[in-house]
């Protein structure tokens, strides 16, 4: 039986007509076990039926499709309990349903077993006999075995579209991952790395000089490239994410990759192979790691090592023309292939790797362009020539669909550019609710900080500068002139609003690469505050480095980041004084006139400080919730550990309740409190957090107007509806539904779903 289940599904496998192979297999099957008919039922989702592909025995005889309407017969139940059914005489059981216009009267004895592939059920094998007797049990174990074999054939086939005719009842479409929300239509366009590493043949040389100098000129080559590149995306996409290119120019540093290519190349090999080996050993090594985000970092490697490898072998990017809008089709889209195309032409992005960590993912997000990742069981040819419509909510992605299907795509892009027209009108608008409500609008920023779209923006002043990045894009620690330097870029790039700068916040997922940590686990280790009260030196420093910046200006604010107690408050402020009276001191500044003492937050992130409100609220100015580790310590649950992050949710009704509860406390002892986390760029957490009473939300640059726009078309009742009702939900699910419902009723749909 083994061989014959074997040759049975390589048939399949190899078949260039699925129809065929599936006519030929329902053959082979009632041949081998000896019964008199067997079937194939595929499941049709969108007519809620299954629809018989082939059939060996079965058949109708109108000449018209069979088809069985979900819930009703023997095969509904095969489907519905998930296993195979052995029935001696179907003809008796309670959930037999007799096939019109079939010839099914004639058999008795009937073996079903359903194909399932990632928990969702493809369709059912039926096995019919004439005779009223149950299948053996070696039978019964052939066909549930062939069900699993072919599940995966199946998937893999429709994926091709092997399973599309013209006379096919399906629309033909593949599910991905959401990595950005929108919907696009348009051509494929399939792009391809110049040089592959697993295309280089391993060589030796005898010219190690030479071949040093080789690899040096294609460092620099690739240097000026991601130059340029960063150049281009300058003011189209965010400061934080345009660090990416920083990220990048930092693995071509001598430390990361440089040396380690080198030093094979000493040992006598070519430049060519070194870069081979030691990338494909960086590439396996994050791989192997379990924190997902980190895992996507692989990618990035990968592309520097091709970019180099392509100067090395001295090849000439060559681009077909390209459309006037299209869909960018690769199996790992990468930031700099995002950034070589042009903006205006890219209607969206289908990346068959990844996920939604990665950095073309980050950018899309960062560019409004909807982005489909992780697609499994096609092959890149697939896409070549081919329409696409593609939708960033759901990751669904539509193979040449039909008239209708791309009609109503059109609308629906329409509707969402009408709606990014509508959002941007606005955008010199206050954020306030429709009965007044006023909500400060800040930005989270990172890296750059002197783009001029900024300027642009209407914003209430940075309500986060994550002082970090630059350490983490250094080999060292920076010097305090360094520091200087960049904070004074900040201060002076909004001089007349509030600078919030928290303090080095590094461990966990943010390990400085000078500064090595190895802990157990990092998120409830060494980080954060903790690491910079052991280190005062450090601390002393970038607190100065602030201060100076701050000479002649009163817009700096300091942020203490995984504050848990108030020793940690006290410890603080002591270093802070000491820092601002030895800078007036060397300075020369007079104190309160042109230095000016600047006010002191403490993040709320870790649950314990919830309950430490009122004891620090003697001792800060102001608090800042970043909702993201709050989120994490709340829930025990590491966001970035793809076997848990499922479980990392926002909108779980403890982190509401606790959020609710923070709002409430800072509003008794008098402090202004604001948010940080992704959530206050979300459409319905904003809306949420507005209802606790929360005035500052602090987002990413692409989130102001959106949100700014929403707050504008909503009561301040009606928020209070939706709180209550989030307060009294028991699961995520709840919420995000109720929220749905909500903004489609008050016509703001269009941020939580395709079109206007």
């Amino acid at each position: 039986m083994l061989v014959t289940l074997q040759r049975i599904v390589e048939g399949v496998n190899k078949a260039p007509d699925f129809s065929m192979a599936l006519s030929t297999m329902v053959g082979q099957v009632r041949e081998a076990l000896e019964t008199d008919s067997c079937s194939v039922f595929l499941a049709d989702n969108d007519q809620k039926q299954f629809v018989m592909a082939a059939s060996d025995g079965l058949r109708a005889e109108d000449g018209k499709p069979v088809r069985v309407d979900f819930g009703e017969g023997i095969i509904s139940l095969a489907a519905q309990r998930e296993e195979p059914l052995n029935i001696a005489d179907a003809s008796n059981h309670p959930a037999n349903k007799k096939l019109s216009d079939t010839n099914e009267n004639i058999y008795r004895g009937l073996l079903a077993a359903p194909i399932i592939h990632r928990r969702k059920v493809l369709g059912i094998v039926v096995v019919h006999q004439s005779v009223a007797r149950s299948f053996s049990r070696e039978e019964e174990a052939f066909i549930v075995t062939l069900a699993a074999q072919l599940a995966a054939v199946i998937a893999h086939a429709d994926a091709k579209g092997l399973l599309v005719s013209e006379h096919s009842p399906w629309i033909h479409s593949l599910r991905g991952l959401p990595g950005s929300a929108g919907v696009a239509v348009g051509e494929a366009y399939v792009s391809r790395p110049e040089a592959r590493l697993d295309e280089v043949t391993p060589r030796r040389s005898d010219k190690p000089i030479h071949e040093i100098r080789k690899f040096r000129q294609a460092v620099a080559r690739t240097r000026a490239d991601l130059k340029e590149l960063s150049m281009r995306m300058a003011g189209q996409v965010p400061d934080d994410t345009l660090a990416i290119f920083d990220v990048y120019q930092g693995m071509l540093d001598a430390a990361s990759m440089g040396d380690a290519v080198e030093n094979m190349i000493k040992e006598g090999w070519r430049a060519q192979t070194a870069l081979k080996y030691v990338v494909e050993q960086f590439v396996a090594q994050f791989e192997a790691l379990e924190d997902s985000y980190l895992q996507e970092r692989a990618t990035d490697v990968r592309d520097i090592g091709q970019r180099v490898l392509m100067h090395l072998q001295n090849r000439q990017r060559r681009r077909k023309p390209l459309p006037d809008s299209f869909i960018l089709v690769a199996d790992e889209v990468t930031a700099s292939m995002l950034a070589e195309l042009p903006r205006e032409q890219i209607a969206g992005i289908i990346s068959l790797n990844g996920s939604s960590n990665s950095h073309a993912a980050i950018m899309a997000r960062s560019m409004n362009i909807p982005a489909v990742l992780g697609v499994d069981d096609i092959e890149l040819h697939f896409f070549s020539d081919k329409l696409l419509a593609v939708d960033g909510y759901t990751g669904e992605i539509y193979i040449d669909p039909p008239a209708q299907v791309l009609a109503e795509f059109h609308q629906l892009a329409e509707e969402e550019q009408e709606l990014r027209d509508i959002v941007a009108e606005h955008s010199h608008l206050p954020a306030e609710t429709q009965d007044g409500q006023r909500i400060s609008l800040h930005l989270n920023l990172g890296l750059d900080v002197t783009h001029d779209y900024l300027k642009t923006l209407n914003i209430d002043g940075v309500g986060l500068y994550r002082s970090e990045i630059p350490f983490m894009m250094r080999d060292q620690l920076p010097t305090e002139d360094e520091q200087t330097e960049m904070y004074q870029e900040v201060l002076e790039q909004f001089p007349d609003q509030p600078v919030v700068m928290r303090t080095l916040d590094v461990g966990g997922d943010k390990p400085l690469p000078y500064f090595p940590l190895k802990e157990d686990n990092p998120f409830l280790g060494w980080r954060g505050i903790r690491l910079t009260l052991d280190h005062p030196e450090i601390f002393l420093i970038q607190i100065r480095a602030m201060l100076r910046a701050s000479i002649g200006k009163s817009n700096l604010r300091i942020l203490l980041p995984m504050i848990t107690s108030t020793s940690e408050v006290d410890e603080a402020s002591r270093l802070i004084k000491q820092a601002y009276f030895e800078v007036a001191e060397e300075q020369g500044c007079e104190v309160g006139v042109n230095l000016f003492q600047p006010q002191l937050g403490v993040m709320i992130e870790v649950p314990a400080a919830i309950y430490q409100l009122p004891a620090m609220a003697s001792k800060v100015d102001f608090f800042s919730v970043g909702s993201n580790d709050l989120t994490q310590y709340l829930l025990a649950v590491d966001r970035n550990n793809r076997r848990v992050a499922n479980l990392y949710d926002a909108y779980h009704p403890a982190v509401l309740a606790s959020l609710d509860e923070i709002a409430r406390r800072c509003e008794e002892i008098g402090k202004p409190v604001s948010v940080c986390g992704e959530l206050a760029g979300d459409p319905g957490g904003a809306l949420l957090l507005v209802a606790m009473g929360y005035r500052q939300l602090s987002m990413n640059s692409y989130n102001v107007d959106r949100v700014r726009w929403i707050l504008r078309n909503v009561r301040s009742s009606t928020l209070n509806v939706m709180l209550a009702k989030a307060l009294q939900a028991r699961n995520p699910d709840q919420i995000r539904k109720m929220i749905a419902d909500k903004m489609e009723s008050i016509g703001l749909g269009g941020f939580v779903r395709a079109g206007k």
